[in-house]
């Protein structure tokens, strides 16, 4: 079983937290409390996190800031976040946004279902991606225990964790709403189709001729 995942909730107000943490308890992750942008950042130095969960309005570092500097660390760059705004933000705004390379918005108040939903499929994505990496030092590992002997046994071991992967990735893809508001979400999804397919490939020349 993959260790549970952090999320990370950043608001100023304890209410909306209290909130958000009504929603996602379901999912069974950790949760993890920021009341300001720069108690967000500190976080991030002290765990890895699935997905971000920000504020735009919040006193002092608002939440484009925050994100602003998330996005220029190497540690916490990929990780994706997802905006809670309140209704009438403008243009201005939303470019802001996006130019933070943030991954979606909702509006406040905002459909529960949806949330949840969204922050799954990132979960989802992470423990996908953890168990790539895992795999890949186990990997390592064996093959350095092998001095020169025969890999095929890891080969085959490799090849069978990427397929179970494949066929997870697989689900996760037919879970995801492929509409507009959704389409950094599906194309964060084909990023990391595409990876398997690059590890599947490499697999096959490790196994050689049959």
């Amino acid at each position: 079983m993959p260790h549970k995942a952090n999320i990370l909730l950043v608001d100023d107000r304890d209410d909306n937290l209290t909130a958000l943490e009504a929603i996602l308890t379901s999912l069974d992750q950790n949760l993890v409390r920021a009341s300001s942008g720069e108690a967000a950042l500190k976080a991030l130095l002290e765990d890895d996190f699935a997905v971000i969960l920000l504020d735009v309005m919040m006193p002092g570092m608002d939440g484009f800031e925050t994100a602003a500097h998330i996005k220029q660390r190497e540690k916490t760059k990929e990780i994706p976040i997802i905006f809670l705004t309140g209704a009438g933000i403008d243009r201005h705004q939303v470019f802001r946004g996006y130019a933070s390379r943030s991954i979606d918005y909702l509006t406040k108040p905002f459909d529960p279902w949806v949330l949840r939903a969204k922050v799954e499929v990132f979960v989802e994505l992470y423990h996908t991606k953890q168990q790539l990496r895992e795999q890949s030092r186990r990997l390592q590992r064996e093959l350095g225990e092998e001095t020169g002997g025969p890999v095929r046994p890891v080969v085959t071991q490799l090849s069978d964790r990427v397929a179970e992967i494949s066929e997870n990735l697989e689900q996760l893809r037919a879970r995801i709403v492929t509409d507009e508001s959704d389409s950094r979400t599906v194309a964060a999804v084909r990023d990391l189709d595409h990876s398997v397919a690059q590890l599947t490939r490499l697999v096959e020349a490790m196994r050689g001729p049959a």
